[in-house]
């Protein structure tokens, strides 16, 4: 299942407007807050596809039925830029168990670079609903790897990418390399640059939410 939030009417295309926004994006602070609201609103969309099962809950007057999801939710994200639409996705899954995984670009002299992938902290995802993050979805090849790391530590029921801003590019090299993940983004954009930024685009998430580093 592929969800393109552009291709619906709602209050959400307002954050991915006010995302891309170079002059509202430069308050670092709505900027991580527009992250974390479109987490929000993708999390209450992913749980009307959950599995539910049904309890008992006992209030001070009787007894009620409720229904709760059925699986164990993980929630993981690309550090450092995916930090905010994981909080937003935790604030609605508020007890699921979380994932972090450091992977970057490296930059080479000749213009091309390669994902290196550092870090990984991740619980048993054997039977889970995984969730993973990242803001932006270039080329996809830091998304597969991290798909790849991740499902080491198990093999989940079922897999959901979230993600701000996709480029055709992208979604089709995850469609074709993992052809059962469903993706969640807030717009799909056509180009990609010689240095494979997205156009148009927001420009660089982590950057945006935490300012800017000496790394390349």
């Amino acid at each position: 299942m592929i969800f393109n939030l552009n291709e619906h009417k709602s209050i959400a295309n307002s954050y991915v407007a006010e995302l891309r926004d170079a002059v509202i994006q430069k308050d670092r602070m709505r900027f991580r807050r527009n992250l974390e609201r479109l987490g929000e609103f993708f999390a209450l969309e992913i749980s009307k596809h959950l599995d539910y099962k049904e309890i008992e809950v006992e209030s001070p007057m009787g007894t009620a039925k409720a229904s709760v999801p059925a699986d164990r939710i993980v929630l993981a994200t690309i550090l450092r830029a995916g930090l905010p639409m994981h909080q937003g996705l935790l604030d609605v899954f508020d007890h699921a168990d979380n994932a972090f995984v450091s992977a970057y670009r490296l930059h080479h002299k000749d213009g091309t670079f390669e994902i290196k992938m550092e870090y990984a902290s991740c619980p048993n995802l054997e039977g889970t609903v995984l969730i993973l993050a990242d803001p932006m979805l270039a080329t996809g090849a830091s998304m597969n790897i991290t798909l790849k790391e991740l499902v080491a530590y198990g093999k989940p029921k079922e897999i959901h990418v979230v993600t701000a801003i996709a480029s055709v590019d992208g979604l089709n090299y995850i469609k074709r390399m993992h052809p059962n993940v469903h993706i969640w983004m807030g717009a799909l954009d056509e180009e990609l640059t010689a240095k494979s930024y997205i156009v148009p685009g927001l420009g660089d998430a982590g950057d945006l939410s935490y300012g800017s580093k000496l790394q390349e």
